[in-house]
């Protein structure tokens, strides 16, 4: 009874507190307002007075729950609390935030269940996904840009690094203590807060088509450089192209029976292990024929027609934004997460840099689409042999997350769900919605079979939905939510972000339908 009295005494206590503060804060707006500095709008101060509210019910249900201990016998309450309370601070590792709107992979890479991940666990999840196979795209991309090709993998893993920083910063918000709180968990978070009150779910729409669109176009890349790699290391079999993704998507299917990735996550050390075993020997098979390298061809002047393709081939390989706000959730020290974002971007940069030059340097005029396609026959087909497996062994994740997303979105939204739930009561793939997934595998397959062109593929999803979810959105979000927080250079980046990387969108995607076009209309070979 006399801890029930006096936690409503301290509440009464504080509510008081929290009355006369903000009429201080009234005031001094107010003075400042007169001094000619500009006041919070009515739409801000009640974003804050949102932000105030959550946190005050959080720590009004962390009183219950010491009160409930209390209760029980125990006098370990107030431990409890203080260990509640850690997760306003940055390095905190208290209870996890809440379940993302989106859900998904999200949701289960950020489980209260799962591990939390060292540093050095989450850079190697981000050098999978910024050093993968798409790697093999760079030395095309300086044929038709030269040294300014070089230029823009750097600056691209800059500007990567910084925007997803930028988006990272956009899931907290300070308290009434002024201490850093993650009120958002994901982009679909980030994306509805900034459309919100008017439109709360518009951008959580955008960000889901485009990650269901560079998901998917994802997976039709593994399946075409599949066909692309098995019909360059066997080119006396009458075999086309086209026959080898066929096949390749059969190995696939099964990938429509996945419940959750641990059939697969166990491969994916191989996988990485494996591809960077082929950059060493094709970068050892360049340093080979050092004396017959072509510096002569690497000039300043661009192919204005080809060289925005380049640009998206260059930021798709970048793209991790995706799934940085899940990752950074589940660090033990979310303070080490810009540490970390520098020493994966200035590794990928410097490999990326110097696989693309010495390979271009290698084969000049003669760079094709895939670079391991320029090998001699007699490595060529065990390097592409090696490179199939991980294009097979790589195409479950993106396949699974773009399911899970679509499935979210449009058969587990409760009330809001366009279709039927596609699980049974007892949490069975019902049979209809086992030949969607497999109808997804085999739209994936037409995809690689009429538009067969790595490259071109390749910088279109960069510059439609890359340059978008790493340049365009993140900039975007930073300068609408943080907007009074930001400092004139932070603005100045965030502006020239945006503007560089439309122009660059909007360029690489008119020139890369127009090759695709070209292509399909002359029947072009890769």
């Amino acid at each position: 009874m006399a801890t029930v009295i006096r936690s409503k005494i301290s509440n009464k206590l504080s509510n008081a507190a929290t009355t006369v503060t903000n009429k201080s804060q009234a005031k001094v707006s107010g003075m400042f307002a007169r001094l000619g500095f500009q006041a919070a709008t009515d739409e801000e101060g009640l974003g804050f007075a949102a932000c105030d509210d959550l946190d005050y019910d959080h720590r009004q249900g962390l009183q219950m729950d010491i009160l409930k201990t209390e209760e029980m016998g125990g006098e370990g309450g107030g431990e409890t609390g203080v260990e509640g309370d850690s997760h306003y601070q940055r390095d905190g590792t208290g209870p996890p935030p809440s379940a993302s709107k989106d859900g998904g992979l999200c949701s289960e890479l950020g489980s209260p269940d799962k591990p939390k991940i060292t540093a050095w666990e989450a850079g190697w999840n981000v050098t999978n996904a910024i050093q993968g196979m798409f790697v093999l795209g760079l030395p095309y991309a300086i044929l038709h840009g030269g040294y300014l090709g070089l230029f823009l993998i750097i600056f691209a893993a800059v500007v990567c690094c910084y925007t997803g920083k930028i988006l990272i910063a956009c899931l907290y918000e300070e308290n009434e203590d002024g201490q850093l709180v993650r009120v958002r968990d994901s982009y679909v978070d980030i994306a509805n807060a900034c459309c919100a009150p008017r439109f709360p779910a518009l951008g959580g729409h955008v960000v889901n088509v485009a990650q269901i669109i560079e998901l998917v176009m994802t997976c039709i890349l593994y399946v075409v450089v599949s066909g692309n790699l098995m019909y360059n290391s066997f080119p006396n079999f009458p075999v086309s192209q086209r026959s080898w993704a066929i096949i390749a998507t059969v190995a696939l299917l099964p990938c429509a029976f996945l419940k959750n990735l641990k059939a697969v996550s166990k491969f994916s050390l191989l996988c990485t292990l494996a591809h960077f075993i082929i950059n060493i020997l094709v970068i050892a098979y360049c340093l080979s024929r050092a004396r017959d390298w072509a510096w002569d061809k690497v000039k300043f002047y661009i192919d204005v027609k080809k060289f925005p393709i380049s640009i998206g081939i260059i930021v798709f390989s970048y793209t991790s934004q995706i799934f940085l706000p899940s990752l950074e959730g589940n660090m033990q020290k979310p303070s080490e997460f810009h540490c970390m974002m520098n020493w994966t971007h200035i590794a990928a940069c410097i490999l990326k840099g110097l696989f693309a030059l010495v390979a271009y340097l290698t084969w000049a005029d003669e760079t094709k689409e895939v670079i391991t396609d320029n090998l001699p026959s007699s490595i060529r087909a065990v390097v592409n042999l090696f490179l199939v497996s991980k294009a097979l062994l790589s195409y479950p994740l993106p396949f699974f997350a773009a399911v899970e997303v679509l499935e979210k979105t449009f058969f587990q939204d409760g009330a809001r769900a366009v279709f039927p739930d596609c699980y049974g009561g007892d949490g069975r793939l019902k049979s209809w919605g086992l030949s969607l997934r497999c109808a997804l595998v085999v739209f994936t397959m037409f995809m690689a079979i009429y538009v067969p062109h790595f490259a071109l593929l390749m910088g279109l999803t960069g510059s439609l939905t890359g340059a978008g979810l790493c340049f365009l959105l993140p900039s975007l979000f930073h300068l609408k939510l943080l907007w009074r927080k930001l400092l004139w250079h932070q603005v100045f980046f965030d502006v020239a972000i945006f503007v560089i990387g439309g122009i660059c969108s909007i360029s690489g995607f008119i020139h890369s339908v127009e090759g695709l076009i070209e292509a399909y209309k002359y029947n072009l070979a890769d």
